[in-house]
């Protein structure tokens, strides 16, 4: 009786979470790099290599949003997934090393874009 009572709150729960991961949305080439709500990756200029000394991806994404927002939104998410935060703009994690740097949109209009650089750390 107390297994089943268990399943049916487990069930339940998650139910519960399962529309908050639905709404959580990725970078297509850093897959554990979330994307803030409000950004849209630009997937066309966004480029990937492996090579033997680790992996180099480069992602870019825009929106109307405020540059002061999304340093704020990435130096708060980073940490919960295990990014370390180092220089301005720069995070490490099993070796490699993010750096995100915000600026003005490319594309005409407000907002900021965002350009979002992994490489092996000591590259």
């Amino acid at each position: 009786m107390v297994l089943r009572h268990a399943l049916v709150i487990a069930a339940i729960l998650a139910a519960l979470a399962a529309p908050a991961a639905a709404g959580a949305k990725f970078l297509s080439v850093i897959e554990d790099l979330p994307l803030m709500p409000g950004l849209v990756e630009d997937t066309a200029s966004a480029m990937s290599f492996d090579g033997p000394t680790g992996r180099i991806v480069e992602a870019y994404a825009a929106g109307g949003v405020d540059a002061g927002a999304i340093a704020t939104f990435y130096s708060e998410t980073l940490p919960q997934l295990g990014w370390r935060a180092g220089a301005a703009g720069e995070y490490g994690r099993d070796g490699e090393v993010l750096r995100i740097d915000i600026g003005p949109a490319e594309a005409a209009g407000n907002g900021a874009g965002v350009r979002f650089t992994l490489r092996p750390q000591g590259r």
